[in-house]
Formats: structure tokens, sequence, C-alpha cells
């Protein structure tokens, strides 16, 4: 597994209030919403591919 990076994150009070409902809802931590939420959006934008998705198709 590829080695994690950390960074840190300003986020405006309501911003980290509303994630941190959305997390404890989805039973995430809210470092793990945050990273689940930034992924869907990265592939849904088709800048990261799916997960488990192959590099080469055969």
């Amino acid at each position: 597994m590829a080695q994690r990076k950390t960074f840190l994150l300003r986020l405006d009070p309501a911003t980290h209030e509303a994630l941190q409902h959305w997390a404890d809802a989805d039973l995430r931590s809210l470092n793990a919403q945050i990273e689940f939420l930034l992924r869907r959006a990265l592939q849904e934008s088709g800048r990261l591919k799916p997960a488990g998705h192959a590099q080469s198709e055969e």
C-alpha cells in the first residue's frame, strides 16, 4: 500500500460541522469522509480512475 500524505486543511466552522455530521451519519471519521468525497469528485470529473480499475485492460 502506498504511503499516505499528511497535510493541514483549514475549514470554516460551518463547513467543518456539516462535514462532521455527514461523517457521523455515514459511520466514518472526518478524515475518511473528506477523502471519500474528494476521491468521488475526482472520479466523476474523470481525473481519477475508479478503485480496482486495471492499469491495462486485456
